[in-house]
């Protein structure tokens, strides 16, 4: 039998609720895979075991109960180190922060505690989410489970490494630029992007913030929308919230790939791709390509994207931690405080300008799809690299102009204010995992994933795009 820690989230439920595995069993299952791992990679940071235990013994008194269950009961979960968790160290990444211990659990955290998860551990993050590169001075790098010398990605790469690696069925991620898509990619997972306020957000120092989002990781999309599921809620606090979110169906069923019209996309017509990746990109849509009813070459409008990112990026900063940088800039790192500083270097008329720009970019990319009903483009425009380079200052030859510049594959869809799914899809030319971006315009979420759920069972049939697995000897 698999191990219990290896079973998909949505299996392991289904056994819990049957009263085939006990909740207790799938947490020591994931404690011995934690033990064998974690020490390599540093996923989990922050833990709570004894605790872990005793949810696990009373979440086994439940079932034996014959009680109602909550969607994710007994299921082991962590939590990305930027959201507070009610008795268990949160830090941000930050020395600022290097002993918090929070009174009470961030709303989205107290929505999956309150579903059944056992909040197990914190993830790690770099610095305030700052960065697509898991380190940070609190607690050091993140490995990659399929190379651990070499980068997770960002932010979310503490979930995503410990998913590959089998530590957790479940975990939660957050995306500005690429947070959750781009580890998800590095590292062999399905993560989603949802559109702005399906999972309410209320704890932003800039509420009118449409950009950042909070989001669901798993294995499978099936694993991944489980989650969603119980984080997805109705909240006017955060403005972008409504109603909508509560009416997504209990489970995804997939759709007629048959009927669908796809665009592919390389790179945006604005993102920096390694040549390899571009490579690897267009023979994985060679192999599923014909799936679908119509495929075409096609870019989405993306023009001045880059500065309109940096702009707009620098503003939410500068709202979040021009204090901090003036006060405790000895304790920060450098990502921090160069996006800060490139912050309070705009003047109002940049913002405006940028506020313009994005607004033509959202409305042309829902135009996008009235000749097409997904976009599909690569997950990350590079490799994974050694967790050693905090950033990619090269591609194909061509220096970065900024440490983001090659998130914007990711950042720049972000612009659009899209619903977005990573799914795996074999190994690239590297040997490490490749991953596609399946994407549709805000408010196309149950499309996306319904498309993402369906494109995974085709892809699980080829051996070059099912998802990879990392060999876990050698961690």
């Amino acid at each position: 039998m698999t191990e219990p820690c290896d079973l998909s989230a949505v299996e392991a439920r289904q056994m819990i609720g049957n009263k085939q595995l006990s909740p207790v069993e799938l947490l020591d299952s994931c404690l011995s895979r934690i033990e064998k791992t974690n020490g390599t990679l540093n996923a989990l940071v922050a833990m709570d075991i004894d605790a872990a235990k005793a949810e696990a013994k009373d979440a086994e008194a439940l079932v034996m109960a014959g009680e109602d269950l909550g969607l994710l009961h007994g299921l082991p979960l962590g939590v990305k180190d930027l959201e507070a968790t009610a008795g268990l160290r949160t830090t941000w990444g930050s020395l600022i922060y290097e002993n918090h211990i929070p009174d009470e659990d961030d709303d989205m955290v107290a929505s999956i505690r309150a579903a059944g998860a056992n909040i197990l551990a914190k993830t790690n993050t770099p610095e305030f989410g700052a960065g697509a590169n898991t380190t940070n001075k609190v607690y050091g790098p993140t490995g990659n489970p399929f190379d651990p010398s070499l980068t997770c990605a960002g932010s979310s790469g503490g979930s995503a490494s410990a998913l590959a690696a089998g530590m957790l069925p479940l975990a939660t991620g957050s995306d500005y630029g690429g947070s959750l898509r781009t580890p998800a990619g590095f590292c062999g997972v399905t993560g989603f992007r949802p559109s702005p306020g399906l999972i309410p957000a209320t704890g932003k120092a800039v509420a009118i913030n449409p950009f950042a989002v909070l989001g669901p990781m798993g294995r499978t999309v099936d694993d991944a929308y489980l989650l969603l599921l119980a984080q997805i809620d109705s909240d006017k606090r955060d403005p972008f919230s409504s109603d909508d979110a509560l009416h997504l169906p209990e489970s995804l069923s997939g759709v007629d790939l048959g009927s669908v019209r796809a665009a592919f996309s390389a790179d945006l017509g604005c993102a920096p791709v390694d040549n390899g990746i571009r490579a690897t990109f267009a023979a994985r849509t060679r192999a599923f390509g014909h799936v679908f009813a119509e495929t075409q070459d096609r870019d989405p409008y993306m023009d001045d994207v880059h500065e309109c990112f940096e702009i707009l990026r620098g503003v939410n900063f500068v709202a979040a931690h021009r204090d901090r940088v003036e006060n405790h800039r000895d304790l920060l790192g450098p990502n921090v405080i160069d996006n800060t500083e490139r912050g309070m270097a705009y003047s109002l008329p940049d913002v405006a300008w940028a506020h313009r720009v994005q607004t033509k970019i959202y409305y042309e990319f829902d135009r996008f799809f009235e000749e097409a009903d997904i976009l599909i483009c690569p997950a990350a425009a590079v490799s994974p690299f050694p967790h050693s380079q905090l950033f990619v200052e090269e591609i194909n030859g061509e220096a970065m102009p900024t440490y983001m510049r090659w998130l914007a594959i990711t950042y720049a869809l972000t612009k659009a204010l899209p619903a977005a799914c990573v799914l795996p899809c074999g190994l690239d030319h590297k040997g490490m995992p490749f991953g596609i971006q399946i994407v549709g315009p805000n408010g196309s979420d149950e499309l996306v994933l319904q498309v993402a759920h369906s494109l995974e069972q085709v892809l699980a049939q080829n051996p070059e795009t099912r998802r990879p697995i990392p060999d876990l000897s050698k961690l």
